[in-house]
């Protein structure tokens, strides 16, 4: 039986992303009686998904989206993140941002989603929300900054999970705690990068990096970027 191509538009996964060249595929794997193709798409832009049908076997075209997540700033970018993040499709912080050139860096070098909270001003709290609700891949995703910690959740924390319901992925910062759990009460993961300035009581400096592929959370990373100083040199960005 012969190959039969079908070529199709799709709309963009990525709304940052002009979508002009060929598909590139990297790994392919067998699965039940799915072929299955994971796209780098963040090297590779994609235009179209080929669905291919051969002996009654569909090729599915599956996007992974690499991420880079940071909270508790201050004010301060530590210039390690941007070797860290520099091959993520997108970075989360998880608010205490400190200031808007804070802000403005991060919006330049990668596509931002970003909260704000008690440290940040007028400015910011124009520019960001204190909620941030929304689905990448097949993942429900909500980033606010102060929450508690599993099975003990501050109120608007809380308050906000009982009314619009729980999502699969909750990004939280304010403790400057790395920590990473599942929530048996809500049944979703929880994770907290910890506080990557300066301005706080945490010993270590600390990132997340993670990918998320369909409805899968995988290959989360706690990096450490040093340890918390007082002082520090002047700041690159």
């Amino acid at each position: 039986m012969a190959e039969t191509w079908y070529k199709f538009t799709t709309r963009p996964l990525n709304l940052f992303t002009n979508f002009w060249n060929t598909i590139l595929v990297e790994q392919r794997a067998v699965f039940n009686e799915y072929l299955i193709c994971f796209i780098d798409y963040s090297q590779f832009p994609i235009e179209y998904f080929l669905n291919i049908v051969f002996e009654k076997k569909l090729l599915l075209l599956i996007t992974m989206k690499r991420i880079g997540l940071l909270s508790d700033t201050h004010g301060f970018l530590d210039p390690k993140i941007w070797d860290y993040f520099a091959d993520v499709d997108e970075v989360w912080h998880a608010g205490d941002i400190g200031d808007l050139p804070t802000l403005e860096a991060l919006e330049k070098f990668k596509p931002l989603r970003v909260v704000y909270d008690n440290i940040d001003d007028h400015r910011l709290r124009a520019a960001c929300k204190e909620f941030l609700r929304f689905k990448i891949e097949d993942v429900n995703v909500l980033i606010t900054h102060i929450a508690g910690r599993p099975g003990k959740y501050a109120k608007p924390a809380l308050e906000e999970l009982q009314k619009n319901g729980a999502p699969q992925l909750f990004v939280c910062g304010h403790s400057h705690i790395a920590l990473a759990q599942f929530d048996q009460r809500f049944q979703m993961l929880w994770l907290n990068p910890g506080a990557c300035g300066y301005k706080g009581f945490h010993q270590v400096k600390t990132i997340f990096r993670f990918c998320i592929t369909g409805a899968k959370i995988h290959d989360l990373e706690c990096i450490e970027l040093g340890l918390r100083v007082s002082k520090i040199p002047e700041q690159i960005v």
